[in-house]
C-alpha cells in the first residue's frame, strides 16, 4: 500500500479536527488555512526582502560611491528581482500544499507564473538599463547606439512574453500563436515601422561612425542646431543652443543631410572667416613719406625689405613721370601683407591650418578684405573672443594706412551734414524723392489746382540770411 505524501496526511487530519469541531466544511476550512499560510509567507518573505536585504544594500551602495551600484539601486533591479522570486516561492507553495488537479491550484499557478513572466521581463529591462549607464559613465555608450539596441532587446522580450502570456490563459502551444502572426505580417510591419527603421539606422550610424552622443548636429530641415544628447530607437534628441529639444526621427539621420561638427573638434582648428568692407575712393598709391612711416612696423619690416628692391629693378628703365608707368606699393595691398604677418604671430591662430588674407570680388558695399584661418582653441567662448580681439585690431589700425572702412550712413551722419551744408545743398545731396504724377487734363480745360499752382507767388530759392 502507497504511503500517502505529507500534504494529505496533513489535509485529513486537519479535516477530520474541523468535523470533531463541527466548525466550517472541512474541505473549506483547510483551503482557508492554506491561503492564509500562503499569503503569511509571502508577506513575511517581502518583508525580509524588501526591509531587511535591500535596504542593507541600498546604505551600502550610499557609503561606497560606485557606477554600478548606483545604477542597480536607480533601476530597481534587485527589487524586481526578489519579487519574481516571490512569484515562484508562491507556486511552489501552492503546489505543496493543494492537492494536484484543484481549481485553486491551477488559478494560483496561473496567477503566479503570470507574475513571474512580468517581473521576470521587468528585471531584464532593469538589467539592461544597468548595462547601459554604467557604460555611459565609462565613455563607451558615447560610441555606439546602445539604448537604441537594448531598446530594441526590451521589444522584441516584450513581443515573446505577450505570446507566452497569451499562451498560459489560453493554453495553447506558443508556436502555435506564433504561426498565427504569419498573417498579420503586413499589419506588423505597419504598427513597427518607425523601430525597425530607427533599428536599422542606428546600426548604420554606430557603424559609419555617422553621429555619436555629444556631438555638435545642425539640420536645417528639423530646425536642430546643438548637441546630441540622446539616441534611442526611434529618434534621436538634440539641445540646440537656445536650451529648446528637437526630436529627429532616427531613420531621417540616413535618408537626409545633415552637418556633423565632431570633425572640427577632433581637428583642434575653428575656421574663422570674416570680411571687412574697404571704402574704394580711399585706395590709392604709397608716397615715400607713407612708406617711411610704415617701416617702423615690425610686422611690414620684411614685406618692404622683399617690395622695395624688387620694385626699384622693375622700373629702373620706366618713365616714372607717368602714374601709369611701373610698379607701386599700394596701401591696400600694404595693408594685406600687415594683416598676414598680424596672423602668422597671433598665438590663437593655429600655425598648421591655412591662414590668408584675400581680396574678394567688389561691390556695393565696397571692396571685401577677407580674413581666413583656425583658431586654435575650438570652444565657443574662446573662438569668438579670439575673433574680436583681431576685428579689434583691424578697425583701429586701418586708418593708419590712409584707408577708411565702408558703411552706410546713418541718421547721425545726414544731421552732420545737415548743420555744415546749407538747406538746398542738404537737399540736393540726399536721394531724390519720386514726385506723384498728376494726370494732365483735356484740351480747353483747367484744374483747381494748376489754377492755384499759376496764380502762386513763387518760393523763393535761397533761406535769408540772418541779421
Amino acid at each position: 500500500m502507497r504511503k500517502e505524501e505529507p500534504p494529505t496526511v496533513l489535509k485529513t487530519q486537519f479535516m477530520a479536527w474541523a468535523g470533531m469541531q463541527n466548525a466550517l466544511d472541512p474541505k473549506q476550512a483547510y483551503y482557508l488555512m492554506v491561503m492564509a499560510l500562503i499569503i503569511l509567507t509571502a508577506l513575511v518573505l517581502h518583508l525580509v526582502l524588501h526591509q531587511g536585504i535591500l535596504r542593507w544594500m541600498r546604505q551600502k551602495t550610499d557609503v561606497v560611491d560606485t557606477s554600478w551600484r548606483q545604477a542597480l539601486a536607480r533601476n530597481k533591479l534587485l527589487s524586481r528581482m526578489a519579487l519574481t522570486a516571490q512569484g515562484m516561492i508562491l507556486e511552489v507553495q501552492a503546489s505543496i500544499w493543494l492537492g494536484s488537479g484543484s481549481e485553486t491550484l491551477a488559478l494560483i499557478t496561473l496567477l503566479s507564473q503570470l507574475w513571474v513572466l512580468l517581473y521576470g521581463l521587468l528585471s531584464g529591462f532593469s538589467l539592461l538599463d544597468t548595462i547601459e549607464a554604467v557604460m555611459q559613465n565609462n565613455g563607451f555608450g558615447k560610441q555606439a547606439p546602445v539604448r537604441g539596441l537594448f531598446q530594441s532587446l526590451k521589444l522584441a522580450a516584450s513581443v515573446l512574453a505577450v505570446i507566452l502570456a497569451l499562451s498560459m490563459i489560453s493554453g495553447k502551444s506558443p508556436l502555435l500563436l506564433l504561426s498565427g502572426l504569419g498573417a498579420m505580417t503586413a499589419i506588423l510591419l505597419l504598427v513597427f515601422k518607425d523601430p525597425i527603421l530607427g533599428f536599422v539606422a542606428g546600426i548604420q550610424l554606430s557603424a559609419n561612425k555617422m553621429l555619436m552622443l555629444g556631438d555638435w548636429l545642425e539640420m536645417p530641415k528639423y530646425g536642430a542646431d546643438g548637441a546630441v544628447i540622446e539616441m534611442n530607437l526611434t529618434t534621436v534628441k538634440v539641445r540646440n543652443w537656445d536650451n529648446t529639444i528637437t526630436s529627429i526621427p532616427a531613420y531621417a539621420l540616413i535618408s537626409d543631410s545633415f552637418k556633423n561638427w565632431r570633425g572640427m573638434s577632433e581637428s583642434g582648428g575653428r575656421r574663422l572667416k570674416r570680411s571687412i568692407f574697404i571704402d574704394a575712393s580711399s585706395v590709392r598709391f604709397l608716397q615715400q613719406t607713407d612708406i617711411a612711416q610704415l617701416e617702423k612696423s615690425l610686422l611690414l619690416k620684411s614685406y618692404f625689405d622683399q617690395k622695395l628692391p624688387e620694385i626699384e629693378i622693375f622700373n629702373q628703365s620706366l618713365d616714372l613721370s607717368c602714374a601709369l608707368n611701373g610698379r607701386r606699393l599700394t596701401n591696400l595691398g600694404t595693408l594685406r601683407a600687415y594683416l598676414t604677418a598680424f596672423l602668422n604671430q597671433h598665438p590663437d591662430i593655429h600655425p598648421q591650418m591655412t591662414q590668408m588674407v584675400r581680396q574678394l570680388a567688389p561691390g556695393p558695399t565696397g571692396i571685401p578684405l577677407e580674413i581666413y584661418a583656425f583658431c586654435s582653441d575650438t570652444a565657443w567662448l574662446h573662438y569668438e573672443a579670439v575673433q574680436a580681439d583681431i576685428f579689434d585690431h583691424i578697425f583701429a589700425v586701418i586708418a593708419e594706412f590712409d584707408l577708411r572702412v565702408y558703411q552706410q550712413p546713418s541718421g547721425y551722419d545726414l544731421r552732420q551734414l545737415q548743420q555744415v551744408l546749407p538747406p538746398t545743398q542738404v537737399t540736393s545731396a540726399l536721394p531724390a524723392v519720386a514726385q506723384p504724377t498728376v494726370a494732365q487734363p483735356a484740351a480747353g480745360e483747367t484744374t483747381v489746382s494748376q489754377a492755384t499752382v499759376s496764380s502762386a507767388p513763387a518760393a523763393p530759392t535761397t533761406t535769408p540770411q540772418a541779421s
